[in-house]
C-alpha cells in the first residue's frame, strides 16, 4: 500500500498553511480556501468558510486553540450549524456536536484509467434545477445552487433529462477532489458513474494535479468501485457538524 500511496503523491509536500507533519489533504478545506480558492473565502483571522450557496463547508488549520474557535464563531455566528472535515480538538463549552460522519479519503494512482467523454456536457447555471434534483434523489453529499462553480462539472443526459453526473469540489494545492458522483436509479448498471469519474480526473491530471474523492466509510459498495478504478485508501476522515454557541442573553 505504501508503494501505491507515494505513486499518487500522498509523501508530496505540505502546504505552507499547515503545520509541519500535518498532509495538505488532512485539511482539505483548510487548503483549499487559503489557496487555490481563497478568492470564495469567506472570513479572516483562523477560520473560513464557503459562501452558503457554494458550499456548507467550513475550515480551521490543524491546531484548534481559543482564538481558533472564538474565529469561528465570529464567522458563522451565535446558534448556527457548521460543517467541518478533518481531526478536530474538543470543542469548548457552549459548542453542540450534531452529527458525526466517518468518511474515507480515496487517492488516484498510477492505476487510474482517464479519458475525456465526449458523450457528456458540462453543466453550468442552467442546470442547477436538474443537479439538485438528481441529487436530491440519489444523495451523494451536499450540492448547493452555487456548487458548479468550484470546478468542472459534468453530465449524460437521456432523453433531454439529466440522468448522471460528477464534478470537482475543494482545491488544496496540486489536487482536486471529485464529488456529486450519482446517477438515476432507472440508469444505474450502464457504467455511466464510472465514465464520468474518468472524465473529471482526464481533466484534474491534465492541470498536473492529483484527483481524490471522499465516500461514506459505511458505503461499502462505492469504495469497492472507486478501489477497482484505481483509486487507493488514504485515511479514515470525520465529518462533523457543530452547532455554535447562542448568542449571550441580555
Amino acid at each position: 500500500m505504501s508503494d501505491i500511496l507515494a505513486s499518487a503523491g500522498v509523501n508530496a509536500g505540505v502546504s505552507a498553511d499547515l503545520d509541519a507533519g500535518v498532509h495538505v489533504l488532512d485539511r482539505a478545506a483548510w487548503a483549499s480556501l487559503t489557496g487555490p480558492h481563497a478568492h470564495f473565502a469567506l472570513g479572516s483571522g483562523r477560520a473560513r468558510r464557503y459562501p452558503a450557496d457554494v458550499s456548507p463547508f467550513a475550515a480551521v488549520p490543524p491546531v484548534q486553540d481559543e482564538a481558533v474557535w472564538a474565529d469561528l464563531h465570529a464567522l458563522v455566528g451565535p446558534g448556527a450549524t457548521v460543517l467541518l472535515a478533518g481531526d478536530l480538538a474538543t470543542p469548548p463549552p457552549g459548542w453542540t456536536v450534531v452529527a458525526q460522519l466517518d468518511g474515507v479519503q480515496l487517492v488516484a494512482t498510477a492505476a487510474l484509467t482517464t479519458a475525456p467523454d465526449f458523450g457528456a456536457v458540462r453543466l453550468g447555471a442552467a442546470d442547477v434545477p436538474e443537479m439538485l434534483d438528481l441529487v436530491a434523489r440519489t444523495k451523494p453529499g451536499p450540492l448547493e445552487p452555487g456548487t458548479y462553480r468550484l470546478g468542472n462539472y459534468v453530465g449524460v443526459r437521456h432523453d433531454g433529462a439529466l440522468v448522471a453526473m460528477a464534478g470537482e469540489r475543494m482545491h488544496p494545492p496540486g489536487w482536486t477532489e471529485i464529488s456529486a458522483v450519482c446517477t438515476d436509479p432507472g440508469h444505474r448498471g450502464k457504467g455511466l458513474g464510472t465514465r464520468l469519474v474518468r472524465a473529471v480526473a482526464h481533466g484534474i491530471r491534465e492541470r498536473g494535479e492529483t484527483p481524490f474523492l471522499h465516500a461514506a466509510a459505511d458505503n461499502v459498495g462505492a469504495i469497492r468501485l472507486y478501489e477497482s478504478l484505481g483509486f487507493a485508501r488514504r485515511r479514515t476522515l470525520p465529518f462533523t457538524v457543530l452547532r455554535s454557541p447562542s448568542a449571550p442573553s441580555a
